[in-house]
């Protein structure tokens, strides 16, 4: 008996779902972030408000003072949903598995000297409590924001920091013994030096509009912090005084605040660029959020730049603001 196999060309109705296919065109095919994102948020229907926030519904973009005529504009230019997030941080944990390993394998943490290890551990061990922070404030934005684009990749974004509190966690463990994880626990509870970093951290836990605590955690504080520790003071000081092997172990979270700020800048930037009369007004107000946040992190860093840099941290953390500055003036912020 003869099977004859031909092939045959389905051509299929539509390309994308009914309402993704309003917003991307119709016959047009979407992308699965697309999908993943567009007609995401829940905006009827809903059975009552929730008893602990009467005044508003239990999605509401009215609890942000920024105003947008959609809040899907907020995209991603990472194009990140599920998959595809999993996936790139699974591939940036395995760089990191090898950089461990490698340390690990040849004794390089051995290789630094006692004081700098110790004043390195005394720098990074307190931002693990910094990073656990960051986790609970970018989870209230993905729980109190409005709209799949936005809040969503807020969780990612939660979960990176969580993350990135247990590689210091990790990294601390291959320099030292455990006990030194209950020292970074005091130092950030009682030492003076880190007491205003802490009050900015527990005062943004309080910070009710979704959209001030992005600026706040992500724009603000994150902005100051990664480039002036991981940068100045890992990759240029730590690193020329032969410790080489903690940039090695540190070398997802400069990598990491690289990709993520091209999302920050991406929101705040269509939050500025929205139709008016909606623009001059989210302009005007996440000016003052940014220039209030700014002002108070630069303030509760000056102590941590001094403890990791000494007499070098001052310049160091004035070029970091100068960056961040002009960062915030090229997404059309007031200067």
């Amino acid at each position: 008996m003869n099977i004859d196999l031909q092939t045959r060309e389905i051509t299929p109705l539509r390309q994308t779902f009914a309402h993704v296919a309003r917003l991307v065109g119709e016959g047009k095919a979407a992308s699965r972030y697309q999908e993943a994102t567009y007609g995401g948020q829940p905006m009827a229907n809903f059975h009552y408000r929730p008893t602990w926030d009467p005044a508003h519904e239990l999605f509401d973009a009215s609890r942000s003072r920024i105003r947008l005529a959609d809040w899907q504009a907020l995209k991603d230019p990472r194009q990140f949903y599920y998959a595809t997030w999993t996936m790139t941080r699974a591939r940036q944990q395995e760089a990191v598995e090898a950089n461990f390993q490698f340390v690990e394998s040849r004794g390089l943490a051995g290789s630094m000297n006692d004081a700098l290890r110790t004043r390195l551990l005394d720098v990074l061990l307190p931002l693990r409590h910094v990073a656990w922070g960051a986790n609970m404030n970018n989870a209230a934005i993905c729980a109190y924001g409005y709209g799949t684009a936005f809040t969503a990749p807020a969780m990612f974004h939660a979960m990176d920091h969580l993350g990135i509190a247990q590689l210091i966690t990790r990294l601390a463990l291959a320099l030292d013994e455990p006990d030194v994880l209950d020292a970074g626990k005091r130092a950030w509870l009682d030492d003076p030096r880190w007491q205003d970093l802490r009050r900015y951290v527990e005062d943004t836990f309080v910070v009710q509009d979704p959209v001030e605590l992005f600026v706040a955690q992500n724009l603000a504080l994150d902005g100051l912090l990664y480039p002036l520790v991981y940068g100045h003071y890992v990759d240029d000081h730590v690193t020329l005084h032969g410790g080489a092997a903690a940039a090695m172990l540190t070398s997802f979270m400069p990598e990491w605040h690289d990709e993520t700020t091209r999302w920050i800048d991406a929101v705040v930037k269509a939050m500025v660029a929205t139709a008016e009369p909606e623009a001059a007004a989210n302009r005007e107000l996440l000016t003052q959020w940014f220039r209030h946040w700014a002002g108070r992190a630069a303030q509760a860093l000056a102590p941590i730049a001094e403890l990791a840099l000494g007499e070098h941290g001052a310049a160091a953390l004035s070029e970091v603001s100068a960056a961040l500055d002009a960062r915030a003036a090229k997404l059309g912020l007031a200067p």
